[in-house]
């Protein structure tokens, strides 16, 4: 494997582990940029129970809701 070859690789797995990253975390951003009073309680449920998928899609519902 030659030096581009090992890089570029590379670079496709960091660009996809930020990616897979920001998409785990959609609901915390969506609430920090809507300035939601309860943002902490959401980024805490995002991150102890977004990987049920059930706890990620409550989290999104929260984060788009009104206050």
């Amino acid at each position: 494997m030659g030096f581009f070859e090992f890089y570029f690789s590379s670079l496709i797995g960091i660009i996809f582990f930020i990616l897979s990253l920001a998409l785990y975390f959609l609901p915390t951003i969506i609430a920090i940029i809507r300035k939601k009073r309860n943002a902490l309680a959401i980024f805490m449920l995002n991150f102890f129970l977004g990987w049920t998928f059930i706890g990620w899609v409550v989290s999104l519902v929260w984060s788009v809701t009104r206050d």
